[in-house]
């Protein structure tokens, strides 16, 4: 057994399933063993003090105490460097925690009351189950529906709110196979207790095999609910507890839905009247051009820049006016109210698909699914 399994399982933490799980957690075991070696080493010395220096007779005397500037300079710079090495290791784990990689796969994850939402940019989409390949970073996108939640998941070290009307994001990159329970950190409600869902880690290949099964052609309404002798199994306590509202089965739920997420967003584009203001060319028109838009550094009024990421756009969507781009009038309306989250998502997703040279759609072979009861 090595000393970070000595380590987890002393402190009653979940497994490490992910690429930086180890780093925090060894953050918290410097931190914990420091805090333990200074409580130890001040009551310790305290109560040697105490003995040592005692009044042994009424008639003694307390020495006159002379103050040393060396001791105290030990005494302020010795917490100081503990705290400072704290502070360095936590903000390189931060940082690195807090920058995905390029090439992460994109998933956009909406809160509900009481369930999670999981849209693939690439392809099928779920409600309660998230399935990623192992080895590849997976950035999340999060927004929620109505309150805010936050998702959670133990093994992972992840954790992120969703808030509603914006977007944030977390990744993670799965080190092995295996489900891992997702769960809701912010009380948000009844049934907050009972927002769980899982992540299943598949290997590249039978993550790929998969792929191509849901792709294969059109598919009714699924429940991938494990049987009786699959509930009682403890090696997957997610499954047992996934919920979303007293009607509803538990399990996987999925549908059908006309084409890529791309192809939503177009359509949802033309139905909202956002091509009227926006062009796709690049031409100059009444708003910014949706060409080459995503991740370009715009220039707003006032003279501060901003770069168009998917926070940025989501935000010009619901609050259009608050980051105005030079040179454009404020005339955009807010559609805070008027689109959903999973059109929000298909929105984006066709605006990076904007990106270098003109886009061409490409035919997947079969449908992409739309979780049910997650409008």
């Amino acid at each position: 057994m090595t000393l970070n399994e000595l380590f987890r399982r002393v402190l009653f933490l979940p497994e490490q399933a992910s690429t930086f799980a180890r780093d925090v957690d060894f953050l918290h075991y410097v931190i914990i063993s420091t805090a333990m070696f200074m409580a130890t080493l001040i009551f310790g010395l305290t109560g040697f003090f105490l003995i040592r220096y005692r009044r042994r007779s009424d008639s003694q005397t307390t020495r006159k105490v002379q103050t040393s500037l060396a001791w105290e300079v030990v005494f302020v710079g010795a917490p100081l460097s503990v705290f400072l090495a704290w502070f360095f290791i936590g903000y390189h784990d931060f940082v690195h925690m807090r920058t995905p990689p390029t090439d992460a796969m994109d998933v956009y994850v909406v809160g509900k009351q009481w369930m999670w939402k999981f849209t693939h940019a690439e392809g099928p989409n779920a409600v309660g189950v998230l399935r990623v390949p192992v080895g590849r970073p997976v950035r999340l996108l999060l927004t929620s529906q109505d309150v805010i939640h936050s998702f959670y998941v133990p093994a992972f070290r992840v954790k992120q709110d969703a808030l509603p009307g914006a977007y944030t994001q977390a990744w993670f990159e799965v080190t092995r196979p295996g489900r891992y329970r997702v769960m809701c950190a912010e009380y948000c409600g009844l049934k907050h207790s009972e927002m769980w869902a899982e992540v299943v880690a598949l290997s590249p290949e039978d993550y790929a095999a998969w792929l191509r099964e849901q792709r294969e052609g059109p598919m009714e309404k699924r429940d991938a609910t494990p049987s009786v002798a699959e509930r009682k199994t403890p090696q997957e306590p997610a499954l047992q507890a996934v919920r979303y509202s007293a009607e509803a089965p538990h399990g996987e739920l999925m549908v059908a839905e006309r084409g890529s997420l791309i192809e939503r967003g177009e359509r949802v584009a033309a139905e909202q009247g956002c091509l009227r203001c926006h062009s796709v060319d690049g031409t100059a028109h009444i708003g910014p051009t949706w060409r080459g838009l995503y991740r370009k550094q715009e220039r707003l009024v006032g003279g501060t820049t901003v770069v168009a990421d998917e926070a940025y756009l989501t935000e010009s969507m619901m609050q259009p006016l608050e980051q105005v781009v030079e040179g454009f009038e404020p005339v955009m309306p807010s559609y805070q109210g008027r689109l959903e989250a999973a059109e929000v998502a298909a929105l984006l997703e066709y605006i990076k698909s904007l990106r270098g040279s003109p886009r061409r759609f490409i035919q997947t072979g079969g449908p992409v699914y739309e979780p049910i009861g997650a409008q």
